[in-house]
């Protein structure tokens, strides 16, 4: 895809280390030179865009951690403090985001682009260089429209309108300057003939629409061709959700640009996602301090010598994180990052661990405190607390059928030959109690009603920051800092995405998408029942689950599906539970889950080696997963139980 700048930026690794591209792409795009003065001027502006998004994580986290003591415990509520944290976290989601862009590391798929010849793969790669500029710039254009036109409105408690939209027209400048940093960074004749393509392509198109009115191309036709289009070209999904909906404003007379922009702010500007960025940071903290790390090699220890014990110990240690983190790629770094060496000093296949490990996360899909069921509960007007509790026994039954079958073909390790050094008991023990202690914490909080879910995630990083630090002494200001900075580019390019795809469902309900859907699915609903609607659901979001990359799968069409589901009587929960498993399995599922990619590149395996021995872990998750369409109980017992 884009050319990192990062990659022949000396020093920039530094303030936030890179994660494994997801997209194979990027391996071999050219490198941006820094011999020149622009190099150099923009390593330094990404670096310091870097710093910007960490330092506003951290204000963010102790405006809202503050906010919750003094109102819980001096009863002295900051009525500005929620507007506050959002307008941090806009300028956070778009400086994160041009960072992301300034590394390449937004996610995207670029399987489809293989199918095309060899010999067009560089002009394809440009292109798609092109667009991410001609997206960035055009949101760039709208945004400055839209703080013109609400510069002197103010918020209800009186502060300036412009704190939210001012962010996005910095933002989006900076991911204009990044990308064109990365497509000019080619060969001169594919870059400007390219440049030359697209714009020509664009003149046809509005030419076209002008000189003939008459069989001018309809917006929703532009939007189809942008989305699939993008995808085809390996595009990162958030410029292809971008691409899609800018296409249709530019093409609708009735839509003024600005609207553009707002549609995209508005997808970020809700508190409740800020435990997106602060679940991130509480994960990474967690693996930092060394939680991680003792809690695996107590399992190990422990279990090691049972048979399958290798296996068992990979799922129960991403349950456990996914009870920290929220994030399945995090949780995937943390336990690969300690299971993947013991792996390989044990003489055991890490092809099958890898994916036994990418299956473990579709099973932690829906542990709270995960991002999905954030997402989901958010788009769908459901219930969050509801949704987390709601998830525990699916998951517990997904462990289950994934532990049956790594019993059944496991063998036994010595756990002796894992570990070069082994930590003393008690310090494991203790390492385990602080971590359990956190997630008790995190689950308390949420299913007691004392916070929501951004209060109890900025209580977790708080936690992890202190008492982590107390008991383990690994942490260092350096190391916090750097922490900071890569969790703000993490959320910043997942909230990025949900940005993108908001203003792709305001595009979707002009053209009146929702209603012909549910028309076509209550009708589907009514001839063959509600539980085989629900399974036609289950099955569209495992393919968009990996062609979407998850996420924006569901904030599509979780909106969408979830309101037919309780017209046909089907529990909210329970819809949104089983859409989740769907999404993640979609999303960790060869040929085209992204998670999959990711997974390898985290535990240095290859995706044509991992899919055959992954194939019978995905095999027993489906079949689980129709068992929880079929018996909606497995979902609903739990939140009943606690009047959710």
């Amino acid at each position: 895809m884009e050319a990192t700048l990062s990659a022949a930026l000396p020093g920039t690794a530094a303030a936030s280390p890179p994660a494994p591209s997801h997209n194979p792409a990027h391996a071999s795009a050219p490198g941006f030179s820094v011999g020149h003065s622009p190099g150099r001027w923009l390593a330094w502006l990404m670096r310091m865009t870097e710093y910007v998004a960490g330092v506003v994580l951290a204000v963010d986290m102790l405006v809202v951690f503050a906010s919750v003591v003094f109102r819980y415990f001096l009863h002295e509520p900051f009525d500005w403090a929620e507007e506050v944290a959002r307008a941090l976290m806009i300028v956070l989601v778009f400086f994160g985001a041009a960072t992301v862009l300034a590394r390449s590391q937004h996610v995207g798929v670029d399987i489809f682009r293989g199918f095309l010849p060899v010999r067009w793969q560089p002009a394809l790669i440009q292109f798609a260089s092109w667009i991410i500029v001609g997206v960035s710039a055009s949101l760039f254009v709208s945004s400055v429209g839209l703080l013109v036109d609400s510069w002197s409105s103010t918020t209800p408690i009186g502060l300036p309108q412009w704190i939210y939209t001012f962010p996005v027209v910095i933002g989006s400048l900076f991911m204009t300057l990044f990308g064109i940093a990365n497509a000019v960074n080619g060969p001169s004749r594919v870059v400007w003939s390219t440049l030359g393509i697209g714009i020509a392509m664009v003149a046809a198109v509005v030419g076209w629409n002008m000189l003939l009115p008459g069989l001018a191309i309809k917006p929703w036709m532009l939007l189809t061709a942008g989305f699939l289009g993008g995808l085809l070209l390996g595009v990162p999904i958030a410029f292809v959700l971008g691409l899609s909906s800018l296409v249709f404003f530019m093409a609708d007379p009735s839509l003024p640009m600005l609207v553009y922009s707002q549609q995209v702010m508005a997808g970020t500007d809700h508190y409740v996602l800020l435990a997106i960025p602060f679940f991130v940071l509480a994960g990474l903290l967690m693996e930092s301090n060394g939680m991680s790390s003792r809690l695996i090699e107590l399992l190990l220890r422990m279990f090691g010598r049972v048979r399958g014990g290798l296996g068992l110990i990979t799922i129960t240690a991403t349950a456990f994180f996914s009870g920290v983190s929220g994030s399945k790629l995090a949780d995937i770094a943390a336990v690969g990052g300690i299971i993947m060496p013991a792996v390989r000093k044990t003489k055991q296949d890490p092809n099958e661990t890898a994916g036994l490990l990418a299956c473990t996360a579709v099973m932690a899909e829906t542990i709270p405190p995960c991002i999905n069921m954030i997402i989901m509960g958010f788009v769908a007007n459901i219930s969050i607390a509801g949704l987390f509790m709601a998830g525990l026994v699916p998951a517990a039954v997904l462990a289950l059928s994934l532990a049956a079958v790594t019993v059944y073909v496991g063998t036994r390790i010595n756990p002796d030959e894992a570990f070069d050094v082994r930590t003393p008991m008690l310090r494991l023990l203790g390492g385990a109690m602080v971590a359990l202690v956190m997630v008790a914490m995190i689950g308390k909080g949420v299913t007691s009603g004392v916070a929501t879910s951004t209060e109890v995630s900025a209580f977790a990083v708080v936690y992890a920051l202190v008492v982590g630090w107390m008991a383990f002494r690994e942490l260092t200001v350096k190391s916090v800092a750097q922490l900071f900075v890569r969790s703000a580019s993490m959320a910043g390019g997942i909230l990025f995405i949900v940005a993108a795809a908001s203003s792709v469902s305001f595009a979707l309900t002009i053209q009146q998408i929702p209603q012909y859907l549910s028309t076509f699915m209550i009708g589907f609903a009514h001839a063959y029942g509600s539980t085989m609607f629900v399974i036609l659901s289950v099955l569209i979001m495992i393919v968009f689950g990996a062609v979407l990359e998850g996420a924006p799968a569901l904030i599509i069409f979780g909106p969408l599906l979830t309101p037919i589901a309780s017209q046909l009587g089907v529990n909210p929960l329970h819809f949104g539970t089983v859409m989740v498993i769907a999404m993640g399995l979609g999303l960790f599922a060869p040929p085209v889950g992204l998670g999959l990619f990711a997974t390898c590149a985290i535990t240095g395996t290859h995706v044509k080696d991992v899919a055959r021995p992954m194939m019978k872990y995905l095999a027993v998750l489906f079949v689980t997963l129709i068992l929880l369409v079929l018996v909606p109980q497995f979902s609903l017992w739990l939140p009943t139980r606690m009047g959710l």
